[in-house]
C-alpha cells in the first residue's frame, strides 16, 4: 500500500461501483498543471514507497515550475507495456536469458516475470510479396508463416511461459490501432483502484494513443523489459510544450496534411524531449482519429509525446469501438473529478505555447527523406527538381541556389538528413535550381505482359496505402476508397510501373470498405489487400516489378516511393527507391494514378479519361460530406466487437503452430531466428568498479541527423553483406534471408548488420556509403562489423563521434545492442534524441555529449587519433562525473578537451554503473 503522505486516497462513484483513487487536489494548486503533469502526479501519489518514490518527488511535481529546465527526476510506473513483435522477440529473449541466468547465480527463476500487463501484437512480419491480385493477402500470411514459423512457435511459448504476456497474432492489425481500438483502458481499474491508464512500448509511435487521452510513449525494449519486471522508469520532469488550436480543417486538406503541418511547425520550434499537448476551442474539431494521427507522428517531430485530453470526443469513440457502457462511465466521472476533463476556455500553465490555426492547413506531402520537410502540393514539381541533383551523376554549370528557394525547400539540405559534414554530398545537390535541373533520363522498359512504357528519374514505382498513422483513419482512407471509385468511374488506372497496395492497421477498414461497396474499385486500381500489418513504412515493401527493377540498376535511376507512413528515411523503405515521400492515403492513390513526382497535381491530368477528356485531380476528389456520409452509414461499434472478440487466439495456422513447454526455452543451436543472447555471460553477483577509456579507437565518424535506422538492423539483408554471408555460412538460402526485423532474436544476425544502413556515410572512410570502415592504423578498409570483430581481437576498445541529433527516428533497442556488442564503449556527439541515449546506458554505453559551441570538426578531429578517456575510475564513491577529460592523440599531436557525461539521473547512474539495466534489474532480484 503508498504511504499517502498528502491524504489523498479517496473514494469515488462512478457506473453503480466505488473505486479507491488517488485525488490531485489533495496537494496546492494543480489545477493549473497540464494535462500530461497531472497524470504523472496521479501515478507519484498512487506509488509512494518512500524508497523509490517519495514525497519529494511528489511535491516537486505539484510545485513544477514551467520555465525550468528538466532537472528533478522523477520515477514513471506504467500501469502496461505494449511491444510488436520485431522488439518483442529480442525482450522475451532476454528474459529467457535472464532466467536462466538468475538460476546461474542461485537465484529462483521464477522471479523473472511481469509483473504488469505486457501485451505483444505480430504486425511487423508481414511483406508486401504479393499484390494487385485477390489472393495477394492469403498468399502474403502464408508465406509470412513459413518465413516466421520459428518466431512464432518462441512467442506461443512464451505466452504459456510468462503468466503476464498476451500476444495478438498475426493477421489481425498494427498494434498502435489495436491499441486505440481495443486494448487502451483510458481509465484502469484494478483491484478496486481507478486510476489513468499509462504505458510504454517498444514502438517509437505509441504516442498514438495520445490521441484517447492515454499517456504512454516508445521506449527501447531493454527499458521495456525493466518495466515489465516491475522496475520505475527513471526520467526527468519534463518540460510541456502547450499547442493551442483553433479553426477546422478547410475543404481539401486532411488529416495527413495537418500531421505534416504539424511536424513541420514543432521541429522546426524544438520540442525534443518534451511533452506536447493540445488544448483550445479547436480541439473540438479534431476527430480522434486524426487526434490519433497526430500523437502517431510525435517521434518525427522528437517530442515524448503529443496528448489530447479527455473529452466528449473521446467518449463517443469508446462507444464507436464497443467498450462498454461501464468503461465509458468510468471514464467520464474519473476525468471530470480529477481535472482531467478538457475545458476549451482553460489555459494550464505550459513551458512554452505555440497556435496552430487549421483553417491553414493545405494539401501537402514530405519528403524526400525527412517527416518533417513538408511541401505544399502544389510546389511538389519543383522541390523534387530542386534536390534530384543530389540523387543522379550529371556535371552541369554550377547555378547558384537563392535563399528564397532554399527555405521553400528545405528537403534540399542534404548535410542534416545523411550524415555528411558540409561539402561531402555533391555540390550540386544544394545549388541546382529547378530550372537547371538534371534530364529525367527516360528509358523504355517492356513489362511481362508486352507493355511498352517509359520510365525515368522520379517516376513513382512504389504507392503504399500502409502504417499505423492513417490507417487509423476512416476520414482519410474512406477519402483515398471514394477516390479510386471516381477514378474507375472515369476510367483511369494506375501506371503499370507503380506498385501499389493496401495494408490497414485492422480488420475493421475492410469491414466499413465493404459496407460501403468500395472494395471492387480499390481493387481495380490495384490497392488489393496485403496484409494488415507495418509493410512499406518498415521496408517490408516486397520487390519491385521486375522489368521496372532492372531499369532502375541499370540506368541509375531515381524513382521514387509515395506512402500514407511516418518514415521516409533514406533507405528504410525499399533500396531501390531513393527519394520517398510521405502523403496521405487518397494523394498515394493520386501519385500512383500519375506515375511520377514531375506531375502538378494541382494542375496537370492525372490521366486521359474514357470519354477522351483529360481527367484532373480535383475532377475525382471526394468532398468532406461525402466521406462523412460513409462513415455515418458503415462505421459500427458491432464491427468493433466482432473482430475483437476473439483477439488472441489466432487462426488455424496460428493454433497449428507446435508451441514448446517448460519454465526455461530449450535453445535451438541450429536456429538462425532465435538464439540465446550473450548479455549475461561471466556475470558476477557484484558489479566490476568503473574504469577509464584508454587507447580506444573510432569505428564510426558520422554527420548530423544519424538515425536508429542508419545505426540498427532493418530492412531486407543483402547476400554479400556480413549478414548475408553469415546465413549463407548456416545454410539459408538467399530467397529465404527473410528481413532483420525478423531476426532480431539472433544476436549474430544483427551485430553484423549494426551500421550497415546502405545510406550511412561514415566519414572516416570517404567517398563510401553503407557498412564500411578503415582498421587503425594500418588504415585497411573493410566492414564495420568485421573491422570491430578486428578491434575485440587486439583488445581495443571502441568509440563513435556523431553530429546533432544522433539516434533519432525509431526507438529501436538493437540500435543500442548491435553498439554495445561491436565493442563500442562510448559515443562522443553534439546531441541526442531523448530514446537513443537512455538506450546507450541501458546496454552500459556511455553517452558524452560535445561542450557548446564545441564540435569534433572544430576541434580538429579527424576519427585517426587514439582516444583516453578520464575520470570514470573510481568515480563510484562520489557519483559519475558531470564531465570526463578526453585526449586524443594523433600523429600532428595531442588534443584535449572535456566532455559532458549525459548520464542524467541517479537512476541512469546505477544503470551504467552495474553494466546495464538487465544486469541491475537481475542483481536487485537476487536473494540477499
Amino acid at each position: 500500500m503508498p504511504i499517502d503522505t498528502f491524504a489523498a486516497q479517496k473514494t469515488l462513484s462512478a457506473a453503480g461501483s466505488s473505486f479507491t483513487v488517488f485525488r490531485l487536489d489533495a496537494l496546492p494548486d494543480t489545477a493549473r498543471l497540464p494535462y500530461s503533469l497531472k497524470v504523472l502526479l496521479e501515478n507519484l501519489l498512487r506509488n509512494e514507497d518512500g524508497r523509490t518514490v517519495t514525497a519529494d518527488q511528489i511535491t516537486a511535481l505539484a510545485g513544477w515550475d514551467p520555465a525550468a529546465e528538466p532537472a528533478t527526476e522523477i520515477q514513471f510506473t506504467p500501469a502496461r507495456v505494449l511491444m510488436q513483435d520485431f522488439t518483442g522477440v529480442p525482450c522475451i529473449v532476454d528474459l529467457v536469458a535472464m532466467r536462466e541466468a538468475m538460476a546461474a547465480l542461485g537465484g529462483d527463476a521464477s522471479r523473472i516475470e511481469p509483473s504488469r500487463p505486457v501485451e505483444l501484437v505480430i504486425d511487423h512480419s508481414v511483406i508486401a510479396d504479393y499484390y494487385g491480385v485477390p489472393e495477394a493477402f492469403d498468399r502474403n500470411v502464408e508465406r509470412e508463416f513459413e518465413r516466421n514459423a520459428e518466431r512464432y512457435q518462441f512467442l506461443r511459448w512464451g505466452q504459456n511461459a510468462f503468466a503476464g504476456l498476451r500476444v495478438v497474432p498475426p493477421g489481425t492489425g498494427i498494434c498502435h490501432q489495436v491499441n486505440l481500438e481495443h486494448l487502451a483502458r483510458v481509465v484502469f481499474d484494478q483491484d478496486g483502484t481507478a486510476f489513468p491508464d499509462t504505458l510504454v512500448g517498444t514502438d517509437s509511435h505509441t504516442p498514438m494513443v495520445n490521441g484517447l487521452g492515454v499517456l504512454g510513449w516508445g521506449v527501447g525494449g531493454i527499458e521495456a523489459e525493466a518495466a515489465m519486471l516491475g522496475l520505475p522508469l527513471s526520467m526527468l520532469i519534463p518540460q510541456v510544450i502547450g499547442v493551442r488550436l483553433t479553426g477546422a480543417l478547410p475543404e481539401g486538406s486532411t488529416a495527413t496534411d495537418l500531421v505534416l503541418t504539424i511536424a513541420e511547425k514543432l521541429r522546426a520550434h524544438g520540442v525534443v524531449g518534451t511533452f506536447v499537448e493540445f488544448y483550445g476551442p479547436g480541439v473540438a474539431n479534431v476527430p480522434l482519429a486524426n487526434r490519433a494521427t497526430i500523437g502517431n507522428m510525435s517521434p518525427e517531430y522528437g517530442a515524448t509525446c503529443a496528448i489530447f485530453p479527455i473529452d466528449a470526443e473521446t467518449l463517443s469513440y469508446l462507444r464507436l469501438t464497443g467498450r462498454n457502457t461501464e468503461r465509458v462511465a468510468l471514464v467520464e466521472a474519473y476525468a471530470k473529478e480529477q481535472g482531467l476533463w478538457h475545458d476549451p476556455g482553460h489555459e494550464p500553465a505550459y513551458s512554452q505555447t505555440l497556435e496552430v490555426d487549421l483553417t491553414a492547413v493545405v494539401s501537402s506531402i514530405a519528403g524526400p527523406k525527412r517527416p518533417q520537410d513538408r511541401i505544399a502540393l502544389a510546389d511538389a514539381p519543383r522541390a523534387f527538381s530542386a534536390v534530384l541533383g543530389g540523387y543522379v551523376r550529371w556535371d552541369p554549370a554550377p547555378v547558384g541556389l537563392d535563399a528564397s528557394s532554399a527555405e521553400s525547400f528545405p528537403a534540399s539540405d542534404p548535410v542534416a538528413v545523411t550524415g555528411n559534414r558540409p561539402g561531402d554530398a555533391p555540390a550540386h545537390f544544394e545549388t541546382a535550381p529547378a530550372s537547371d535541373s538534371p534530364p529525367l533520363n527516360t528509358t523504355p522498359v517492356t513489362l511481362d505482359d508486352g507493355t511498352r512504357v517509359e520510365i525515368g528519374h522520379g517516376s513513382v514505382v512504389i504507392a503504399a496505402i500502409t502504417s499505423c498513422t492513417n490507417t487509423s483513419n476512416p476520414q482519410v482512407m474512406v477519402g483515398a476508397a471514394l477516390l479510386a471509385k471516381k477514378a474507375v468511374q472515369r476510367g483511369l488506372r494506375p501506371k503499370p510501373w507503380v506498385k501499389t497496395s493496401l495494408a490497414p492497421g485492422s480488420k475493421v477498414v475492410m469491414d466499413y470498405f465493404a459496407c460501403a461497396g468500395l472494395i471492387p474499385y480499390l481493387d481495380k486500381l490495384g490497392f488489393d489487400l496485403v496484409g494488415y500489418g507495418c509493410t512499406t513504412c518498415i521496408g517490408n515493401s516486397g520487390p519491385l516489378i521486375d522489368e521496372v527493377a532492372r531499369a532502375v540498376d541499370e540506368h541509375d535511376l531515381a524513382v521514387a516511393a509515395v506512402l500514407s507512413g511516418n518514415r521516409n528515411f533514406e533507405g528504410r523503405i525499399h533500396p531501390q527507391t531513393k527519394l520517398n515521400y510521405l502523403a496521405s492515403p487518397p494523394l498515394v492513390v493520386a501519385y500512383a494514378l500519375a506515375g511520377s513526382m514531375t506531375v502538378d497535381l494541382t494542375r496537370d491530368p492525372l490521366g486521359t479519361g474514357s470519354d477522351g477528356k483529360p481527367v484532373f485531380l480535383r475532377d475525382i476528389w471526394p468532398s468532406q460530406q461525402e466521406v462523412q456520409d460513409v462513415i455515418a452509414a458503415c462505421l459500427r461499434p458491432e464491427m468493433f466487437t466482432r473482430d475483437y472478440a476473439d483477439v488472441f487466439a489466432g487462426g488455424d495456422q496460428w493454433q497449428a503452430l507446435p508451441t514448446p513447454e517448460g519454465e526455461l526455452f530449450a535453445w535451438d543451436p541450429d536456429s538462425t531466428y532465435v538464439r540465446r543472447p550473450p548479455y549475461f555471460d561471466g556475470m558476477s553477483r557484484t558489479p566490476q568498479p568503473l574504469a577509464d577509456i584508454e587507447g580506444a579507437r573510432v569505428l564510426a565518424l558520422l554527420g548530423d541527423s544519424v538515425t536508429t535506422d542508419h545505426i540498427s538492423p532493418a530492412g531486407a539483408i543483402k547476400r554479400d553483406s556480413p549478414a548475408g554471408r553469415y546465413l549463407i555460412e548456416q545454410g539459408v538460402a538467399p530467397t529465404e534471408f527473410n528481413s532483420y526485423g525478423s531476426r532480431r532474436g539472433n544476436h549474430e544476425v544483427m551485430i553484423r548488420g549494426t551500421f550497415a544502413n546502405i545510406r550511412l556515410r561514415n566519414l572516416l572512410a570517404p567517398g563510401t556509403e553503407g557498412g564500411v570502415t578503415r582498421h587503425l592504423p594500418d588504415g585497411e578498409q573493410t566492414t564495420i562489423f568485421d573491422a570491430a570483430m578486428r578491434y575485440a581481437d587486439e583488445r581495443v576498445p571502441l568509440l563513435v563521434i556523431a553530429g546533432k541529433e544522433y539516434g533519432s527516428g525509431s526507438s529501436r533497442d538493437w540500435a543500442a545492442k548491435g553498439t554495445a556488442l561491436l565493442g563500442v564503449k562510448a559515443v562522443l556527439a553534439e546531441s541526442y534524441e531523448r530514446i537513443h541515449r537512455s538506450n546507450l546506458i541501458d546496454l552500459g554505453v556511455l553517452p558524452l555529449q560535445f561542450q557548446p559551441g564545441e564540435t569534433g570538426e572544430s576541434l580538429g578531429l579527424t576519427g585517426e587519433e587514439t582516444y583516453n578517456i578520464r575520470s570514470l575510475a573510481g568515480s563510484e564513491a562520489e557519483g559519475l562525473p558531470r564531465e570526463v577529460s578526453v585526449t586524443a592523440g594523433g600523429p600532428a599531436g595531442s588534443v584535449r578537451f572535456t566532455a559532458r557525461v549525459r548520464i542524467d539521473t541517479p537512476t541512469e547512474a546505477d544503470y551504467y554503473r552495474h553494466g546495464g539495466i538487465l544486469p541491475y534489474a537481475l542483481r536487485t532480484l537476487l536473494p540477499t
